[in-house]
């Protein structure tokens, strides 16, 4: 989305009179609302509409809201805001830990939720803090709006998870990241901080990249602290 585009939003919400009230008033607002009445159909709309934020509610029947962020976050990076009427930490804490990015209890300031809905997408198109289009960090290419990257010129075909997880390293290459940080900027579950599969992805990304996994020169391992993209790859 660029400055004069619409913000676009997929609003998944089975009650059918709060969905068509507030989706009325974000369209008054200038934001193109795509509404789902169901998990299955809310992750077809993202996976169909790709937009630029997801509103979903937690209590849905069948899936429940926190099985549809997950789900959408295996295939998609798109910010996520929770919007239910549960208040207690506990649920809160699980609808951060299920990927969503934020979390909002009914009943809310439709005024606050639109400025939040805002101030994430700004987020998320690099617009807070200082933007790059491309990183490139000797012979890698990350393409930021198109959410690719090549090596040599080659695409590397990687999963969402991958390609956040390499952004993240190469974003800071030559620093050492530990796992707890590295699943905190890509929106992971916190349990992998603790169950290694951070280690499983970047042995996946050493693959895609023909990183030497014995000796590699790209993703290296810091024993005892963490993972590090070299700055300087020999290339």
């Amino acid at each position: 989305m660029t400055s004069h585009e619409r913000i676009s939003v997929v609003y998944i919400e089975d009650d059918a009179k709060i969905g068509k009230l507030f989706t009325k008033y974000l369209e008054s607002h200038g934001v193109k609302v795509t509404l789902a009445a169901s998990g299955p159909e809310g992750v077809a709309a993202v996976m169909r509409e790709r937009p630029d934020l997801v509103l979903l509610d937690l209590m849905l029947p069948g899936m429940d809201g926190v099985e549809v962020c997950r789900k959408i976050r295996e295939r998609s990076s798109t910010p996520i805001v929770m919007v239910t009427a549960r208040a207690e930490e506990a649920d809160r804490v699980l609808g951060l830990e299920g990927g969503a990015d934020d979390y909002v209890v009914k009943p809310f300031s439709s005024r606050e939720l639109l400025a939040r809905i805002r101030a994430h997408v700004r987020r998320a198109e690099g617009r807070v803090g200082p933007s790059a289009e491309e990183i490139r960090v000797g012979s890698l290419v990350i393409d930021v709006r198109s959410m690719s990257a090549r090596k040599d010129g080659v695409p590397l075909v990687l999963t969402t998870y991958e390609l956040m997880l390499l952004r993240a390293l190469a974003e800071r290459a030559g620093r050492v990241m530990s796992r707890e940080q590295l699943v905190d900027i890509v929106r992971g579950s916190p349990d992998e901080a603790f169950d290694r599969s951070i280690d499983v992805h970047v042995s996946h990304l050493r693959q895609k990249l023909g990183d030497d996994p014995k000796n590699p020169r790209l993703l290296k391992t810091v024993r005892g602290l963490g993972y590090m993209f070299a700055v300087d790859e020999g290339s």
